[in-house]
C-alpha cells in the first residue's frame, strides 16, 4: 500500500477517535460524587376514625399492591347501620299507596268534572275534589323524596364502613407494622409503606457544577457492596436553592427498580451523563478493548 494510502486511511481514523475522546470527556465532565438510594416514597398509613383494629392482613417485609386490604377495623356499628339504611331504601310501599290515591283522586275529579258540566254539582264540590287530587300528588312527591333521602342515608353509610377497610395507597413494601388486633388506631399510624420502585437517589452536588446538571439527565449508578453493577438513573429534581455553608445543592434522581433487586438505604456512587456520552455499561468497550482494535487494524494496514 502506498504512503498515500496509508494517509488517507490515518485520516479516516481521526473522526473516530475523536468522537471517542469526546463521548469519554463528556461522561467525566462532573467527577463521581457520593450518594445514598432510598425509598421513592415513605407513607405512614392512618385512618381519622376511633376504632379497634379487627384485622391486620400484612406482615413487616410483605409486598403490596395499590388498593390491596392492609388493615380491617371493627365495624359492627356500621354494618348495621348500612343494613338499616338499605332497608329504609329499598322500601316503596308508601310511594306504590301514593300511586294508587292519585289514580283514584284523577278518576273521582274526571267524574265530578263531567257532573259538574251537567249542572249536577257545585262548584265548590268541584273545587274540593280538585284539591284532595294535587293533595294525593303531593303526598306521593313526599314519598319519593323520602326513598332519595333513603338512597342518600345508605350511600354516606356505606362509604363510612367502607372508611374500615384500610387500603394500600402504593405498590411497596410494608417496612414497620404498629398495631396488632385489639389496639386502639386513634391519632396513631398503623403501618408503615414505602414505595421502592422507583428508588430516589439523593445527590449533594457541589456548587460549581450548578447549570451543568438538568432533569431528564441521565446517570450511571454504583451501588455499594455487595450488590454490583451499573444501573441507569434519570434526574427528576435539581434544587434551585444552594447551601451557602456547605457550597453544594441536591440532586435527585429515579432509578427504576421493577424486581426489587435493590434494597434502599445503600450508599452508592453515581456519574452524571451529557446527552451525547454513551453510557459506561459493563458490556460497553473498555479503553483496552478499543485500543488493541485500533492496533491489529494498524497491523493490517
Amino acid at each position: 500500500m502506498s504512503p498515500a494510502n496509508l494517509a488517507d486511511r490515518a485520516v479516516g481514523y481521526v473522526p473516530l477517535a475523536l468522537a471517542f475522546f469526546a463521548a469519554q470527556a463528556s461522561a467525566v465532565a462532573i467527577p463521581q460524587l457520593d450518594c445514598v438510594v432510598e425509598p421513592h416514597m415513605v407513607v405512614d398509613l392512618s385512618t381519622q376514625i376511633d376504632s379497634i383494629v379487627e384485622t391486620m392482613h400484612v406482615e413487616r417485609g410483605d409486598i403490596v399492591e395499590k388498593d390491596q386490604i392492609l388493615v380491617t377495623l371493627d365495624s359492627g356499628v356500621e354494618r348495621a347501620a348500612v343494613a338499616s339504611a338499605r332497608a329504609r331504601a329499598d322500601a316503596n310501599a308508601d310511594i306504590r299507596a301514593g300511586q294508587v290515591n292519585v289514580a283514584f283522586a284523577e278518576r273521582r275529579e274526571e267524574r265530578v268534572q263531567s257532573l259538574l258540566e251537567d249542572n249536577a254539582v257545585s262548584t265548590d264540590q268541584f273545587d274540593e275534589v280538585e284539591t284532595e287530587t294535587r293533595l294525593a300528588r303531593l303526598q306521593l312527591d313526599q314519598a319519593e323524596e323520602a326513598t332519595r333521602l333513603a338512597r342518600l342515608e345508605l350511600h354516606r353509610a356505606e362509604e363510612t364502613l367502607r372508611r374500615h377497610t384500610i387500603r394500600s395507597p402504593i405498590d411497596g413494601v410494608v417496612v414497620q407494622r404498629y398495631l396488632s388486633p385489639g389496639e386502639s388506631v386513634r391519632f396513631q399510624p398503623m403501618l408503615r409503606l414505602a414505595q421502592i420502585d422507583p428508588l430516589r437517589v439523593e445527590v449533594i452536588v457541589p456548587v460549581s457544577a450548578f447549570g451543568k446538571i438538568s432533569v431528564g439527565q441521565r446517570a450511571i449508578v454504583q451501588p455499594e457492596e455487595p450488590m454490583v453493577g451499573n444501573y441507569q438513573a434519570k434526574v427528576t429534581i435539581v434544587d434551585r436553592v444552594a447551601d451557602a455553608a456547605s457550597g453544594t445543592f441536591r440532586v435527585a434522581l429515579d432509578l427504576p427498580n421493577p424486581d426489587y433487586s435493590l434494597p434502599s438505604g445503600l450508599k452508592c456512587m453515581v456519574q452524571f451523563l451529557d446527552d451525547d456520552a454513551t453510557p459506561l455499561q459493563s458490556d460497553a468497550p473498555n479503553s483496552a478493548t478499543t485500543q488493541a482494535s485500533a492496533d491489529r487494524d494498524s497491523t493490517q494496514l
